[in-house]
């Protein structure tokens, strides 16, 4: 699987670039599904924040990009589906837009939809994440984004990666993101850790970690060798 785990979305033509370089053709020749499953799962979650995701009317742009089709794939109704039929959904389909909230609800439910475990077997799948999108993908968020607790507890994702992410670095809605915070929470970290913002994302391909910004980011900690 090849990932693009931004902060905000495409937010600039850097990140976007990066995007058709991973998909290997056209935006509007590629197919998507968007997963917006952990924009339910935050602590002051609307019912709003997937609709605007899914609609393409939020300010982190990833539905709205002039794909060829996008679906949704929620992934608490999984469960209640055919197993080969939604399998088949996203193996057909180019690139996965997750959707961010809270990366804790969205671990817990890849994990019980069976998701996580098709995830490695996408080899040419792209994977792009939007704030909890992206920090899913890590071995763990920190306790300073703990929200909806997991029934087994602790801050562990998925680790697809081995690197952790601080997201929305210096953004006005978030003003206890600091470089500061950021510092003393990669303190806490096992292994590297990046700080993000809105015009940053990274880019892994085959285990080789690049971050793609037109913005401010730091890495905490020795280079990752991604997953």
């Amino acid at each position: 699987m090849k990932l693009l785990l931004t902060d905000s979305g495409i937010k600039n033509a850097s990140i976007q670039c990066a995007l058709v370089e991973l998909l290997d053709k056209p935006i509007a020749e590629s197919n998507a599904l968007c997963v917006p499953t952990a924009g339910y799962g935050a602590p002051d979650a609307d019912p709003g924040g997937p609709w605007r995701f899914i609609s393409g009317r939020s300010s982190n742009p990833m539905t709205e990009l002039g794909w060829r089709s996008v679906g949704v794939l929620e992934l608490t109704a999984l469960p209640s589906i055919d197993k080969d039929t939604w399998v088949s959904w996203v193996r057909e389909t180019d690139v996965l837009l997750v959707n961010g909230g809270d990366a804790l609800y969205l671990s817990h439910w890849m994990r019980e939809s069976g998701l996580a475990e098709l995830l490695p077997t996408l080899v040419n799948t792209v994977y792009v994440g939007l704030s909890a999108g992206s920090m899913v993908m890590t071995p763990r968020i920190g306790d300073d984004f703990v929200g909806w607790k997991p029934p087994t507890g602790g801050d562990r994702t998925l680790g697809v990666v081995d690197f952790s992410i601080f997201p929305h670095l210096d953004h006005p809605a978030c003003p206890e993101n600091t470089m500061a915070a950021a510092e003393q929470w990669a303190a806490g970290m096992t292994g590297p850790a990046y700080a993000i913002d809105e015009q940053t994302a990274i880019k892994v391909v085959n285990g080789v970690v690049e971050v793609v910004s037109e913005g401010r980011w730091r890495l905490f900690g020795t280079p990752s060798t991604g997953s």
